[in-house]
C-alpha cells in the first residue's frame, strides 16, 4: 500500500513501514525495506515532489524479490502527475 501527500519541496521523500504481523522475521522485514528504498532511489527523479509511505498490506512469506520489486514499481506508476 502507497499512501502519499505533496510536500513542497523539490523532490519526493520516502518512509517504509513493516509490521511485524505481516514479517514475522527480522531479515524479511529488511529485505523489504532495501527493495522499497532502492526501487525509490532508482526512480526519484521521475517522481512527483511528494512524501510517500510504503505500508505493507499484505504477509510476503512466499514473494519473491521479483515479485516485490515488480508491486512497487506498479504503485509508483500509479501515483498523479502535476
Amino acid at each position: 500500500m502507497l499512501h502519499y501527500r505533496p510536500n513542497g519541496l523539490d523532490t519526493a521523500r520516502l518512509g517504509v513501514v513493516v509490521a511485524k504481523k505481516l514479517a514475522k522475521r527480522a531479515n524479511v522485514r529488511n529485505l523489504v525495506k532495501r527493495i522499497a528504498r532502492e526501487t525509490f532511489r532508482r526512480h526519484r527523479e521521475a517522481l512527483p515532489a511528494m512524501d510517500l509511505v510504503v505500508r505493507l498490506h499484505a504477509s510476503v512469506a512466499k514473494a519473491t524479490r521479483a515479485e516485490l520489486n515488480l508491486d512497487l514499481l506498479v504503485l509508483l506508476q500509479r501515483l498523479p502527475r502535476p
